[in-house]
């Protein structure tokens, strides 16, 4: 369970916006995602990408992860094909969004914290708007965040600050009191561009290692989450 700061006031996160990209930092996609994607290489009659081999790269989104898979399998997707096959993957996505995603450990119990403690959460995704609440509703997250932003809601997605910074002015909180919480390199630039706090999660999909995206926190857990938060809260006060 999320344990409350144990050496800063709860009033440090008093009027803050916490703000989380969501596949790969909240819950655990990659299944339903790579899964989607070896359907429709079957249905073209080529051989399935493998979990592990893709796993990194979920951030690039599912044009990236057709057009991988193709040539994964020695195939070419043709420019022609590349809209029917990219609107056939968001479909049957949507049909198995939750099917085997789930979130992270700790993820539930952190963010209730967070909002009993007085913060306000936001989610800032590359993903759509609409996938995004899909999966958030299916397993019962929409209801904790203040406002979910996806690549379609924002002037710019990440890496660009102004995707960090519609979502916490649209959650109503400021960018004097906001952390973005993430696990990518989108997600670092985002955040240094935006002057916010960076805290990254060591177990999402990245293809530089967190560790070597300059955070100002790494966590393991979301148990360590709500005393980071408070912690680099307090030292922007100070």
């Amino acid at each position: 369970m999320a344990k409350p700061p144990s050496s800063l006031p709860p009033s440090s996160l008093r009027g803050a916006t916490i703000a989380f990209d969501l596949d790969g930092t909240l819950v655990d996609t990659a299944p339903d995602l790579i899964g989607t994607l070896n359907v429709l290489l079957a249905q073209e009659g080529l051989p399935p990408f493998p979990l592990s081999e893709a796993r990194p790269f979920i951030g690039r989104g599912a044009k990236w992860m057709l057009e991988r898979g193709f040539q994964a399998a020695g195939a070419t997707l043709e420019e022609a094909r590349a809209p029917e096959l990219f609107d056939r993957f968001i479909a049957h996505y949507l049909d198995h969004i939750a099917d085997e995603s789930r979130p992270f450990p700790g993820v539930e119990a952190a963010l209730d914290l967070l909002r009993a403690e007085g913060a306000r959460l936001a989610v800032c995704t590359n993903k759509l708007t609409g996938l995004s609440l899909a999966l958030l509703d299916a397993l019962d997250l929409t209801r904790r965040f203040d406002a979910v932003i996806g690549a379609d809601a924002t002037p710019a997605c990440k890496p660009d600050p102004r995707h960090l910074t519609t979502a916490v002015a649209a959650a109503g909180g400021t960018m004097e009191k906001a952390i973005l919480v993430g696990d990518a390199s989108t997600d670092a630039g985002a955040a240094r561009a935006a002057g916010a706090p960076l805290i990254l999660v060591s177990f999402g999909y990245t293809e530089v290692p967190a560790r070597d995206l300059g955070a100002d926190l790494l966590i393991d857990h979301f148990d360590e989450l709500v005393e980071g938060c408070a912690r680099l809260l307090g030292a922007c006060g100070e």
